[in-house]
């Protein structure tokens, strides 16, 4: 199961840099691609906004 980011994204960037395959893409609100993704929850972690949770 991906990881999914919600409305409350600010698009700060951070979750892009933790994330290890690259799955996470830059808009208005950041969107994971649940191909790319790896339930590994660093994304998540870092999250100010506690706006990346599973799917």
């Amino acid at each position: 199961m991906a990881y999914v980011i919600s409305d409350d994204c600010i698009a700060c960037g951070t979750c892009i840099d933790e994330c290890p395959v690259e799955a996470i893409s830059e808009g208005e609100i950041y969107k994971i691609d649940p191909e790319l993704c790896t339930d590994c929850g660093t994304c998540a972690d870092v999250c100010p906004t506690e706006a990346i949770h599973p799917a």
